[in-house]
C-alpha cells in the first residue's frame, strides 16, 4: 500500500477539446472522481476528449478500466480519446504490462499549447 493519494483531476475546455488533467496517484479509492469527471466529459460530448496523464506518480489497474471504458465510450459516440504525456513510468508501464499500449492515441504535446518545431 502506498501513502495516502494527492489525486486531483481538473476539467477544462479548450475549442473542440475536452480536456482532464490528472495528477498524482491514481488509484481504487479515486474511482467516483473518475466517474464524475467521464460522466463531465460524455455531457459535453466534445470531438476530442484530452487526458493530461503528465503529472501522474502512481497508477493501477482502476485507472486503465477507466481510460479502456472511456476510449469504447467515445468510439461507440464517434469522438476520439488521447492521452497527453510524456506519460511517466508507472503509466508507461501499466500500459505496457497490460498490453492496452495499442489502444490508445498518445501524444506528448499538450492540447492548446503552443508549440515551436525546430
Amino acid at each position: 500500500m502506498h501513502p495516502a493519494p494527492d489525486l486531483s483531476v481538473l476539467i477544462d475546455r479548450r475549442e473542440q477539446i475536452f480536456v482532464l488533467t490528472v495528477r498524482g496517484e491514481v488509484d481504487y479509492d479515486d474511482a467516483g472522481d473518475f466517474e464524475r469527471a467521464w460522466e463531465a466529459a460524455d455531457r459535453a460530448a466534445m470531438p476530442v476528449t484530452a487526458v493530461d496523464l503528465t503529472e501522474v506518480t502512481f497508477a493501477d489497474s482502476m485507472l486503465l478500466n477507466a481510460l479502456i471504458r472511456a476510449r469504447h465510450r467515445h468510439q461507440a459516440d464517434g469522438r476520439t480519446l488521447v492521452l497527453v504525456g510524456p506519460l511517466r513510468t508507472p503509466v508507461s508501464r501499466l500500459l505496457e504490462i497490460s498490453g492496452t499500449t495499442h489502444l490508445f492515441l498518445v501524444t506528448d504535446a499538450r492540447p492548446g499549447a503552443d508549440r515551436t518545431d525546430p
